[in-house]
């Protein structure tokens, strides 16, 4: 196509190889064209910027999403966490007329040509990333073809794309300043390198820290020193703190029995708070104290967000999702 010509439906026809008559009724959203073929005309209308003179009406635009949720986490730990996202999403998408179609995945195979083969299978016309960050390659595909892309349980720092988080920065220092309160003044935070999300518990954490005088912070990162290694070294006082604020409740649970059982040689009123209430921190004993993350509330929000942007809105929305403490029994007063 040369420079400046404003493409045609002969110029995406040619871009395919299939007809214009083809491309014509793909873009109509008529009856009789494969989802894949509808999906490839739409993306190399948006791609050449092919602007129609009898767009479609409203509501007739076919909506269909893609989500892609970590095998991995989905079966793992972190099941309950996702298994709500995407109960919300499935009952979102029902009400807003959008076909989603949810695909568990290893993420190391989550590359730029499986999402391009998943989106032609599928026909979507938007992608969901559960608790997958896009890389490099990905992140250049989506905003080429303006591919609609919501990140649940994610955040972008350059603002590229959509995403639904917790308030992550502000559920950790609230955390944090419970174990304050509580007369802490020797806190460890136990986190995860690498994820946009976590990085902000740990920010909300240091916030907390140097908000109080008086009150010491030690960051411990899993990357470097497993959960194991560290609990045998606060089990042998190689770290002066009396509290622990760990990044998740399947890692705090994990602690609660070797740092706060009866047989434990810790201090008396050693605290331990967590973050999500999943269900395994109700399980544990004692109940794990920590924070609540509303997981049916980003499900919605991540629908919200991807209806409104195959509807054509264009500005790029951060949305967090409050939190709340929740007063279990492993965060105890001093005095």
């Amino acid at each position: 196509m040369a420079p400046g010509k404003r493409a045609s439906q002969a110029d995406i026809a040619e871009k395919l190889g299939v007809s214009v008559s083809t491309v014509s009724r793909a873009l109509a959203n008529e009856l009789g064209i494969s989802d894949a073929v509808r999906a490839d005309v739409q993306r190399m209308a948006r791609v050449l910027g092919y602007k129609s003179k009898h767009p479609p009406a409203p509501g007739r635009l076919d909506k269909r999403a893609l989500a892609l949720v970590p095998l991995n986490s989905a079966m793992g730990s972190l099941a309950s966490f996702y298994h709500g996202i995407v109960e919300a999403m499935r009952s979102q998408a029902e009400e807003a007329g959008i076909v989603l179609d949810v695909r568990l995945v290893n993420e190391d195979m989550v590359t730029l040509d499986f999402i391009r083969r998943q989106v032609s299978k599928t026909g979507a016309n938007g992608v969901i990333l559960a608790g997958i960050d896009p890389d490099d390659d990905i992140a250049q595909w989506v905003q080429e073809t303006e591919t609609a892309l919501v990140l649940a349980n994610g955040s972008d720092p350059l603002m590229r794309f959509n995403s639904v988080a917790p308030a992550n920065f502000y559920g950790a220092y609230r955390a944090t300043q419970r174990l304050i309160d509580a007369g802490r003044r020797k806190i460890l935070h136990y986190t995860y390198r690498h994820r946009p999300t976590i990085l902000q518990r740990r920010r909300g954490f240091e916030a907390a820290i140097a908000a109080n005088e008086g009150v010491t912070g030690t960051v411990v990162i899993s990357n470097e020193h497993s959960s194991k290694d560290l609990l045998a070294s606060l089990l042998a006082g190689e770290y002066d703190v009396t509290a622990v604020f760990c990044w998740n409740d399947s890692v705090a649970v994990g602690m609660v029995e070797a740092l706060l059982g009866q047989d434990s040689p810790m201090p008396k009123g050693f605290s331990i708070i967590g973050f999500d209430d999943l269900p395994i921190a109700g399980m544990a004993n004692p109940r794990l104290s920590t924070v609540r993350v509303d997981r049916e509330a980003m499900g919605r929000g991540v629908i919200r967000l991807l209806a409104s942007q195959i509807d054509g809105e264009q500005a790029v929305q951060q949305l967090e999702i409050g939190v709340s403490l929740v007063e279990g029994e492993t965060v105890h007063s001093i005095g």
